[in-house]
């Protein structure tokens, strides 16, 4: 690829790291300077004792619902025509990644931090790894197609993981969370982790699908591509960032008090991106899978689904929690770190076609 990675990313793309960081700055002024419009807010539910912060959900769905507008799922056709890369994607989101990100917060948050070092208490440290393990059993939907635009990846076969690993979540994600974090010693109310399925996953999968069928019928997949999914584009980013500052709004203080937990939680997360999609790189190779399909699928391993991740956190903890603070470090270190895997794979582009070959 000879145009630096930043170059094929939009304004707003480029510079996310920074949209992120002014979010968080605005969130804890808010969260700061008005508590007791902020613990309203907070208080919002979609029914007495539901958890699910009616703001929040809004505001995913804006979010969300035009991203699954893009998802064809008749692209779930290509997977059968290659199967070791799907097959290697999918063993990594769904076996390697969760259970890893369990060990290595295990590892770095209550063996060395709490236990060892005595920096945080076990109870902060098992709210921690409770967001960890949700950050990463929701691969990633949205950002995949700049990932795989970065890296050159076949467009079709991209298209077809997503829309395979937005499947898988709607069955896996409930009991895998409820296993893991039960492990780890936090109890998860079984109601309220399938309403969260059911309202961040289930509504706009269902709602994205049935408009994308729609939309396509009545102007064409060429007018749905070329015109109205950028038009939705400004609603997406805007409900983006209105989420980030509510979230760093409610997390206001846990924030402040916390800030050294922040560098903590970050150490799981960069080992887990680097190892995982190392991993699923390598792999690939080893079945000599092309390049294009390699390189988004490595990425695709190693993302994550953040704004379900935080989403379903606040709905099962509550927004000013340790573990709905462990996924909004998630969105602080996704872009930063996911665009250098993208360079990586980029770079090593001719070693990988010495041992694979370079085209689908």
């Amino acid at each position: 690829m000879s145009t630096p990675a930043a170059a094929r990313l939009d304004f707003f793309e480029r510079h996310l790291t920074l949209w992120v960081l002014a979010c968080m700055g605005a969130g804890l002024a808010v969260g700061r300077l008005w508590p007791e419009f902020t613990a309203r807010l907070s208080a919002l539910e979609f029914g007495r004792g539901s958890h699910v912060n009616a703001p929040i959900a809004i505001l995913i769905w804006l979010m969300v619902a035009p991203m699954m507008l893009r998802i064809d799922f008749s692209a779930l056709a290509e997977v059968w025509r290659r199967p070791a890369g799907i097959g290697v994607t999918l063993f990594v989101n769904w076996v390697v990644k969760p259970f890893s990100m369990a060990l290595l917060a295990w590892l770095c948050l209550r063996v060395v931090a709490a236990d060892g070092l005595g920096w945080i208490s076990v109870a902060a440290a098992r709210e921690y790894t409770a967001g960890l393990i949700i950050l990463a059993a929701a691969p990633c939907t949205a950002m995949v197609f700049v990932w795989s635009q970065l890296t050159d990846g076949d467009p079709a076969y991209t298209l077809a993981q997503v829309a395979l690993n937005d499947l898988i979540m709607v069955f896996a994600f409930a009991p895998l969370v409820a296993l893991l974090v039960g492990v780890s010693g936090v109890v998860v109310p079984g109601a309220v982790l399938v309403t969260s399925v059911v309202v961040f996953i289930v509504v706009p999968l269902v709602t994205g699908a049935a408009g994308r069928l729609l939309l396509v019928r009545w102007r064409g997949e060429e007018w749905l591509a070329r015109r109205f999914l950028p038009a939705c584009r400004p609603v997406t980013l805007g409900a983006l960032l209105a989420t980030l500052v509510l979230i760093f709004a409610f997390q206001a203080e846990n924030l402040l008090r916390n800030w050294t937990a922040v560098l903590l939680i970050a150490a799981p997360i960069l080992i887990q991106v680097y190892l995982n999609s190392g991993l699923a790189y390598l792999l690939m190779r080893r079945f000599r899978v092309p390049h294009a399909i390699a390189a988004p699928g490595a990425l695709i391993g190693a993302s994550n689904f953040f704004e379900l991740a935080v989403a379903v956190a606040i709905t099962l903890f509550g927004p000013s929690s340790g573990a709905a603070l462990a996924t909004i470090v998630g969105v602080l270190v996704e872009v930063p770190v996911m665009l250098s895997v993208c360079r990586a794979c980029v770079a090593s582009r001719g070693w990988y076609a010495r041992g694979a070959p370079s085209s689908p």
